[in-house]
């Protein structure tokens, strides 16, 4: 391990992109954003396991969390394709601050923004897409992840109120989130029938959340257990009709999914510059390592799957923003560019040898990081078995 030490910060050519006319500006914003403001705090930000408020205030300043919001009700009036190019270039320089993004973006404000009323967006939507209130979903439990229709969390009317009782865990966002967007069952036993989605203000009487959890990666993404015990809402924090929860939320999976595809997609070419940087500056027996075949083969590797990944993601991208909903397609794209964000990280501690092992260089980072990737919008083992069914029956 003894050598010089490496300018990783050198320009990296990238693998070959899939632009078009319409996103490019927002690329070229967040990209430089990424790396003027990002990549010089990421380690920083990482070691400090704390959630990046400056970073967050600034996205809330650029108006990035509205991207997926129409401009008249306080957005940006972008598209699904806009806001995974934002995730994307993120991810790039911190995976953290990506998925606090999307959480803001998506999961955290979308209900609220379609069945919330005036009040509600006025005290909750327009500080969010600001960045001055921070918001969380929780639909995972102790004993229920994967399978939703398993929600324990229960929702009991009295007269003009709702009673909540239930654990969530593994709330992103949790230690410093001001709003909860919570998955509730209405009807015990009913399974699907019976979800839908409230409201519950951190200040809520009941509302009890953890310290943020040890976590492998992602480690200024607090994450943390959410307890509820007889949290009283009024009537109008049931934000759906009866029985509708579980519809609502297949409607966003897709974007979810390909969301998480396009974190995937940033981690695994900050992975793929990382190890270019590397195989052009780091000699070994006399000569580059780069002039290497297996390192060439290490690139290769990345650099095409790289490419594929991109091509599924602004696929999927495109089906959304007309309207379509492609859960098959973004299950797949889910799997395999989260795979092939994994499979980046670890060739890129190859490439790096030794100095990967180095919590001074970004790639150890980029390792633990990925595992985050396949658990968000669902684990592997589950998509492969919804992706089979879906093309077996």
């Amino acid at each position: 391990m003894s050598g010089k030490t490496l300018n990783l910060k050198a320009k990296v050519r990238p693998p070959p992109r899939i632009r078009s006319d319409a996103p490019r500006m927002v690329r070229q914003v967040f990209h430089r954003f990424t790396e003027e403001e990002v990549i010089p705090r990421a380690q920083a930000i990482d070691e400090s396991r704390a959630f990046p408020r400056e970073l967050f205030k600034m996205l809330g300043d650029m108006n990035a969390f509205g991207v997926r919001y129409p401009r008249n009700k306080g957005g940006a009036g972008g598209s699904t394709t806009i806001f995974c190019i934002i995730c994307e270039e993120l991810a790039r320089g911190l995976v953290s601050l990506a998925a606090e993004y999307a959480m803001q973006c998506l999961m955290g404000t979308n209900f609220l923004f379609h069945y919330g009323n005036a009040e509600q967006h006025e005290r909750y939507f327009l500080p969010a897409m600001k960045g001055e209130k921070v918001t969380a979903f929780c639909m995972t439990e102790p004993d229920n992840s994967s399978d939703l229709t398993g929600c324990k969390t229960s929702a009991k009317r009295d007269g003009e109120d709702w009673v909540i009782n239930g654990v969530k865990t593994f709330v992103t966002n949790g230690p410093v989130a001001d709003l909860f967007t919570v998955l509730v069952q209405t009807r015990p036993g009913s399974r699907g029938k019976g979800l839908n989605f409230c409201l519950v203000p951190r200040e809520a009487p009941g509302l009890s959340v953890s310290r943020a959890f040890a976590t492998l990666g992602t480690w200024s993404t607090e994450m943390s257990e959410l307890a509820l015990s007889d949290v009283v809402i009024p009537a109008q924090n049931m934000l759906l009709p009866p029985g509708t929860g579980m519809r609502a939320l297949l409607s966003i999976v897709a974007e979810i999914r390909t969301m998480t595809a396009a974190l995937g997609l940033g981690l695994a070419r900050a992975a793929y510059e990382a190890s270019v940087r590397y195989a052009r500056e780091r000699y070994q027996f006399g000569r580059l390592i780069k002039d290497y075949q297996l390192i060439q083969a290490h690139m290769a590797n990345m650099a095409t799957n790289i490419y594929a990944s991109e091509l599924m993601v602004r696929d999927c991208c495109a089906r959304i923003d007309r309207g379509e909903s492609p859960l098959n397609l973004s299950s797949m794209t889910k799997y395999f560019v989260c795979e092939t964000a994994c499979n980046a990280a670890d060739r890129a501690t190859r490439v790096l040898g030794g100095y990967s092992y180095s919590m001074d260089y970004p790639v150890q980072r980029y390792y633990r990081d990925s595992r985050f990737l396949l658990y968000g919008g669902g684990t592997h083992e589950i998509l492969q078995s919804t992706i089979g069914r879906t093309l077996l029956r």
